[in-house]
């Protein structure tokens, strides 16, 4: 099993960075300490991306982690290059791939990535190429396994004729579920289905709408969040980031609470009704 079926929570590192998600963040020692804290806690699974800086977030993990736990799954991504603050730009040329590859092996300090996924999908290379150099570099054992991120249903489809799609990294929560095919997908296919901005951008763990339910649950709107994808499907995998310690204890806590069908329907028709989607930061397009 890829993700421990017991600690279904895991932790988004591209907060880990500077603005933009450009270069180092105002407080390093506090990344660092926040990668140990989610360790500490529980965590069996860390998501970071070469392009998270660049390179910024899984430098941090290796200082703060190594030697790494037994059991901890640390998954990284290659194929998007940065150009300033906020800009991003695909390149699935393959050997720019197999140099991310092994770029991020030497920056984790690892033999082998047990989670790589294809960052984004380049349109202007052959999927065959993309996926050609990633499913070689499995075979020679510096991959254990290929995960794909933002992916439509039928990009998913023709990789899967490819290789063997360890997970899925889309963009999904209670406010935007564009995503709904995809996962459907990768429930009949027992694929785990990672959604990244799973608090919109924050936007959730603010929410004034779903306030009166958490109150009512003892929880903070975060958690209600968090809580409800999980309910939402069994292969659903969250990352939550954050650069606070305090706030990684709140988002994990999400873990021990239970929603009936009825405050499932609750949080999607209060959630849903302030916010369309449209309050989620444009940035999040390329995590």
């Amino acid at each position: 099993m890829l993700f421990s079926s017991g600690r279904r929570i895991g932790f988004g590192s591209m907060q880990l960075t500077g603005p933009g998600h450009w270069a180092a963040p105002d407080d390093p020692e506090q990344a660092i300490q926040v990668l140990r804290d989610a360790v500490d806690a529980g965590v069996t699974h860390i998501d970071t991306a070469d392009a998270y800086g660049p390179f910024t977030a899984e430098k941090y993990i290796r200082k703060a982690l190594l030697p790494y736990p037994e059991g901890l799954v640390i998954a990284t991504k290659g194929g998007l290059t940065r150009q300033g603050p906020d800009r991003w730009a695909p390149c699935g040329r393959p050997e720019y791939l197999r140099q991310c590859v092994e770029m991020s092996l030497r920056r984790l300090q690892v033999e082998r990535i047990e989670l790589y996924y294809l960052h984004r999908i380049d349109p202007a290379v052959a999927l065959e190429d993309q996926l050609g150099v990633v499913r070689d570099m499995q075979a020679e054992g510096r991959i254990g396994n290929i995960g794909l991120s933002k992916v439509s249903l039928e990009q998913l489809r023709t990789a899967s004729e490819l290789v063997d799609v360890a997970a899925v990294q889309n963009k999904y929560n209670v406010t935007n579920r564009a995503s709904e095919d995809v996962l459907r997908y990768c429930e009949k296919a027992d694929i785990p289905f990672v959604p990244y901005a799973p608090l919109a951008a924050g936007a959730l763990a603010t929410s004034d709408a779903l306030g009166q339910i958490a109150q009512d649950y003892g929880a903070t709107p975060a958690q209600l969040a968090l809580a409800w994808l999980l309910h939402r499907s069994p292969v659903m995998v969250p990352i939550p980031g954050t650069s606070s310690s305090a706030r990684l204890h709140e988002n994990l806590a999400a873990q021990q609470i239970t929603l009936t069908p009825e405050v499932m329907t609750a949080i999607e028709l209060a959630a849903t009704g302030q916010m369309s989607g449209g309050g989620e930061d444009e940035s999040q397009a390329f995590l």
